[in-house]
């Protein structure tokens, strides 16, 4: 049997190293220098609603993206799907399901599609068009596991396969890797995560190479208020990425006996995203929960996203 203080120190070495490469990895200002820009939007409602203060608070099949190690405490069987209409008509949909096998840990699987609407192909001489049309996407599909080091500290990652689809020969495929832990006490189901994310291979277009948006984030989360019938959640998150400053976001959730859920946030240091809320509702439904959520989040001139999450826990 592994001595729990080796496991314990391995798990601090591993969350310094990830902190120290956080900060060695991007002290520049250089936004738009990296590739796979889709893999930074969000892919929950919940979340979303939150301003994506969410790598602490995170539970079911969403955290195969925010925070792979949260999978393990699923007590069974979560599944969730996201639709977000994204800016000039873009759809951006998201789909993941984990389950809990005991001993063996918690495995997920996900897949996450960006994809614009039909476009025509036009050339200086046919600037009407050809009459031939193409789609433009970026695809992401990830395998996640997640097992309890301790009764409070879990450990986890997705391994992701990246595809970016532009016209024709211009493809370019990348694999990354997310890796990331969670501790939970008992004192107002206070959280602490960290992960690093999207840290893999570049993609090349013609002859220059881009990194994926590699991001480091760590946050928590804690029940300001508990009354019977009543909480309050209040989650706070930092976000260094690869290519710019630090982001901060924060969040609140209210909880009305477990059924009607009321959601704000609001986005720090950030150019063009800032405030957003939303809400939702949970649902037994013959011996399951049904999760519907919406957000709204609001990014200054360039208008607003919807987005809209159905989440089962079985």
């Amino acid at each position: 049997m592994p001595d729990r203080g080796n496991i314990r120190s391995g798990i601090i070495s591993v969350i310094i190293l990830l902190m120290v490469h956080a900060t060695l990895f991007a002290q520049y200002e250089r936004p738009g220098s990296s590739s796979a820009q889709f893999l930074k939007i969000g892919v929950s409602a919940r979340a979303a609603g939150m301003s994506n203060a969410y790598i602490a608070p995170v539970r079911g099949a969403e955290a195969v993206y925010y925070n792979p190690a949260a999978i393990a405490r699923i007590e069974n069987t979560a599944i969730l799907f996201t639709h977000n209409r994204w800016f000039a008509g873009i759809s951006h949909d998201f789909f993941a399901i984990a389950h809990n096998f005991g001993r063996f840990g918690s495995f997920g699987f996900s897949v996450t599609s960006f994809l614009t609407d039909e476009m025509k192909v036009r050339t200086p001489l046919q600037p009407d068009g050809t009459g031939e049309t193409f789609y433009s996407g970026n695809f992401r599909v990830g395998v996640s596991y997640a097992r309890s080091m301790t009764d409070r500290v879990e450990f986890g990652g997705t391994v992701s396969y990246i595809r970016s689809e532009l016209y024709k020969s211009y493809n370019e495929d990348a694999v990354a890797i997310d890796i990331a832990t969670l501790y939970v006490t008992h004192f107002r189901d206070f959280r602490f995560g960290i992960r690093i994310a999207n840290f893999g291979s570049s993609m090349t277009y013609v002859d220059e190479a881009y990194p994926l948006p590699i991001n480091f984030t760590f946050g928590f989360s804690m029940n300001v208020i508990e009354r019977p019938g009543n909480k309050l959640l209040g989650t706070v998150s930092v976000t260094k990425p690869n290519e710019g400053k630090p982001l901060g976001q924060v969040g609140v959730e209210w909880n009305v006996d477990r059924i009607l859920f009321l959601r704000s946030g609001y986005n720090l240091n950030h150019s063009v995203e800032t405030y957003s809320f939303g809400g939702g509702v949970a649902l037994q439904v013959q011996g399951l929960t049904l999760n519907v959520d919406y957000s709204y989040s609001g990014y200054k001139l360039l208008g607003a996203v919807h987005r809209l999450s159905i989440g089962i826990q079985l």
